[in-house]
């Protein structure tokens, strides 16, 4: 696990804003949001931005996380998706 400090400023549960930096693609959101609802299924609208040069895009999507063990996994497995450069 990641070494944070979101327990120490966050009431749980909350709603915690991801955004997910990636390569362009038409499916990175489609893929953000199917590895969101693995660990916290939902219905979630993500808003996506193109960088001003198109070769980024960044995903901005709101979750309902429970701990700061969640906001964790969530980093860790968001990281892991094809094409993602940045997890902020």
């Amino acid at each position: 696990m990641l070494n944070t400090t979101f327990d120490q400023y966050l009431e749980f549960p909350c709603s915690f804003p991801f955004k997910v930096v990636g390569d362009a693609s038409d499916t990175l959101a489609e893929r953000v949001v199917a590895v969101v609802q693995q660990h916290a299924p939902g219905d979630y609208s993500p808003s996506s931005k193109m960088s001003s040069k198109g070769s980024y895009l960044s995903v901005t999507v709101r979750v309902k996380v429970t701990s700061k063990e969640h906001i964790e996994t969530l980093y860790i497995a968001l990281a892991e998706v094809e094409g993602v450069r940045r997890v902020l």
